[in-house]
């Protein structure tokens, strides 16, 4: 079981996860530029992608313009979630335990899960595109 006494403690790294939540979601960083205003350009986003804490006012703006929560940006640590999968993959199937599991995995059915997540994903990622084109094409008609 993991605890947060077998956890390091390390810091959270903000300007880290604004970048791996704008790459997951494929907006590039002139496009979220664009969004929090025009004294925003792709050098200041990458400036701040490398900062380890933002100021709470800016996080909630860069939040709302990727559409997603602001704690979700504060609060993901990619080492402790690979720790958690690893932990509890090492504590389900594969640790001999001395007992048979009493659970069956189909492993088509979960690729076959996996699979529908991901067209799910997928869609998600397209209709944010096309509103960033809808946005963009707004900008540029408007000028």
């Amino acid at each position: 079981m993991i605890t947060s006494d077998t956890m390091p403690n390390h810091k959270i790294h903000e300007g880290r996860n604004v970048k791996r939540f704008r790459e997951m979601l494929g907006i590039k960083q002139d496009a979220l530029a664009a969004d929090l205003g025009d004294d925003w350009n792709q050098q200041k986003i990458s400036l701040l992608e490398q900062k380890e804490t933002i100021d709470p006012t800016l996080l909630q703006q860069i939040a709302t313009a990727l559409k997603i929560p602001a704690e979700a940006i504060q609060n993901f640590d990619e080492e402790q979630a690979v720790n958690i999968i690893s932990n509890t993959f090492q504590e389900g199937s594969f640790v001999n335990t001395g007992h048979t599991p009493t659970f069956n995995i189909n492993p088509i059915e979960k690729w076959m899960e996996a699979l529908e997540e991901n067209k799910k994903l997928y869609e998600r990622m397209f209709q944010l595109q096309r509103e960033m084109i809808e946005k963009l094409e707004k900008l540029i008609g408007g000028k």
